[in-house]
């Protein structure tokens, strides 16, 4: 098997210990677990894994492709955009089930009598049905586990916010559903007349931090790690990398790693951000390339070709500095990294 010279170290007692602050936020409520998009770029198995072991009970994906990597998880999967045609004449895993969000969704799998989710749009006008469908009798009949929508602006004040959960909390007893579910990350910190029966965090179990309850109770999950390829010696007045956006004041030590703007860690970082060793702290130099990194390392005569070096990569603060949502910061990291969990 080949290593990588690219890693992501994840923290999986940072991962449990923030779906159980997310938890006792939530209540009597409980507390699930959105494991799209590949555990947002974490690897699906291992962290539904771990959130399953630690008590969570209920998976979100966005498709039957996510839904059948958790086939033997043990718990129930939800798959997010429902049920195509395709997916009904395709094999679905036993522990799936769709949250049906269109008529044509709820007309195809009324006919397999089996159990299901549904979607009402309250105000996203995203995915879903209307009220208004639920009061002519559309899901009749239907043995739906869960009726849920989705918050537009959970992590902003705003009048939309009680308008969506007003709505979703007339529809108590309409339907056959078991439980009511509305609260993402930060519908969480809204309160607990959000929490219904059910939250589906998603960003903040891998350390996002949306909105101020969840400073100091939300911890860093992912730490990007590369491998040093070359050390060199920089001479005073010699430049480093694209457009010598950086000069030596005196001659310097420096470290090329093996990443770059390819693997998600951004141009944004150019001559700001920061790696570490050791307690070290190792200054980015010059232009982030598509594969490649300078540091410098006069702090660090010890590091050579092979050594490990991590880079800062909070997402609150790297949100800040690129103007990228938390969720980009995490689904962009690339398929170049191999994904160890510690």
């Amino acid at each position: 098997m080949t290593v990588s010279p690219l890693r992501l170290r994840l923290d999986a007692a940072a991962l449990v210990g923030n779906w159980r602050a997310l938890d006792a936020m939530s209540g009597a409520a409980a507390c699930g677990a959105a494991v799209k998009a590949d555990g947002y770029g974490l690897g699906a198995p291992g962290v539904a894994e771990r959130l399953r072991d630690a008590g969570c009970r209920d998976f979100f994906v966005a498709t039957w492709a996510e839904a059948g990597e958790l086939a033997g998880l043990g718990a129930p999967v939800s798959v997010l955009h429902g049920v195509r045609a395709e997916d009904m004449a395709g094999e679905r895993p036993g522990n799936a089930r769709p949250v049906l969000s269109s008529a044509a969704q709820v007309l195809r799998w009324r006919e397999t009598g089996a159990p299901c989710d549904v979607m009402i749009d309250t105000g996203m006008n995203r995915l879903g049905l209307s009220v208004q469908d639920v009061a002519d009798g559309l899901l009749d009949g239907l043995a739906i586990e869960t009726l849920m929508s989705h918050l537009a602006c959970a992590d902003e004040d705003v009048p939309l916010n009680a308008r969506q959960r007003d709505a979703l909390a007339g529809l108590k007893g309409r339907t056959s559903a078991k439980r009511l579910s509305l609260a993402n990350s930060a519908g969480i910190a809204l309160g607990p007349d959000y929490a219904f029966d059910l939250t589906r965090p998603g960003i903040s179990l891998y350390g996002g931090v949306q909105v101020a309850a969840f400073a100091g109770r939300i911890r860093q999950v992912v730490t990007p790690e590369a491998q040093i390829l070359q050390r060199r010696r920089v001479r005073a007045g010699e430049t480093i990398g694209y457009s010598a956006t950086f000069t030596a004041a005196a001659d310097m030590e420096v470290a090329i790693l093996n990443i770059g703007y390819a693997d998600g860690y951004l141009r944004c970082f150019s001559g700001i951000g920061t790696a570490h060793m050791g307690g070290m702290t190792l200054p980015v130099l010059g232009r982030v390339s598509m594969d490649l990194v300078a540091v410098g390392v006069d702090a660090a005569p010890g590091l050579a070709e092979g050594d490990w070096v991590s880079l800062d990569y909070d997402l609150p603060a790297t949100s800040a500095l690129s103007g990228l949502s938390q969720y980009e910061l995490l689904t962009g990291l690339g398929q170049r990294f191999d994904r160890v969990w510690g």
